[in-house]
């Protein structure tokens, strides 16, 4: 021992160090966003493929963003559902929305979802667009997820698509459907019945759509 005065050290804290502390914060943190994810997939949506073959169309109906109706998506299943919708969606009669419902009364859908700003999204609907007047017995339609509703109205007048295109403008129609990437197209028979959600390059052409929709429509005639 040195001769220099020997002071003694701070009292021992009541809490854990602040490792341990943190350590154990950690793994709570990560219990909780992995019960959250799992509980999320299983009552929000069918999965990151999207619908299945059998499943049926999600209820929603959405503004036209070629209208003035403004709002959230209603992707309420029954009324007064809070932030879903007061009424049923598939009561929504406004023309100013694009109700998934009456789409599929009419017979054949081929749904696409658009992401604004990304190049292979406005290529799927342009294909679309080519492929939707061969096909008069289908109801096309497109959905835009959040994004500006200018941005949108924009692409559409500029690519001359002349389906109905609506703004999700709070991700809710996306989340139903679980649409993870894009181009993402949602074929369902009449009735809705879903034959199959085609993903990526499968219908990033208006060859390779054309063989979707052709099969859409071959398999119930």
């Amino acid at each position: 021992m040195t001769g220099a005065e020997q002071r003694p050290g701070p009292p021992p804290s009541a809490r854990p160090s602040s490792g341990r502390y943190g350590w154990m914060v950690g793994v709570v943190a990560l219990i909780v966003v992995a019960y959250i994810s799992l509980n999320t997939l299983r009552t929000e949506g069918p999965g990151s493929t999207g619908l299945q073959a059998g499943e049926q169309l999600l209820p929603f109906a959405a503004p036209l963003v070629a209208s003035d109706l403004e709002g959230d998506a209603n992707v309420a299943r029954r009324a007064n559902q809070g932030e879903a919708g007061n009424t049923p969606a598939c009561e929504v009669t406004d023309p100013r929305a694009l109700n998934i419902c009456t789409l599929q009364e009419r017979g054949p859908v081929v749904l696409a979802f658009l992401t604004a700003g990304a190049g292979k999204c406005v290529r799927e609907l342009d294909a679309m667009e080519e492929v939707a007047a061969r096909f008069p017995q289908v109801g096309f339609a497109a959905v835009g997820i959040k994004g500006d509703r200018d941005e949108f109205r924009k692409l559409a007048r500029e690519h001359g698509w002349s389906f109905p295109l609506a703004q999700d403008r709070d991700g809710a129609v996306a989340n139903l459907y679980a649409v993870a990437i894009c181009p993402t197209v949602v074929l369902a028979h009449r009735g809705g019945e879903v034959l199959e959600t085609a993903l990526g390059d499968q219908v990033a052409t208006p060859a390779r759509l054309a063989a979707k929709v052709r099969e859409l429509v071959r398999s119930r005639t």
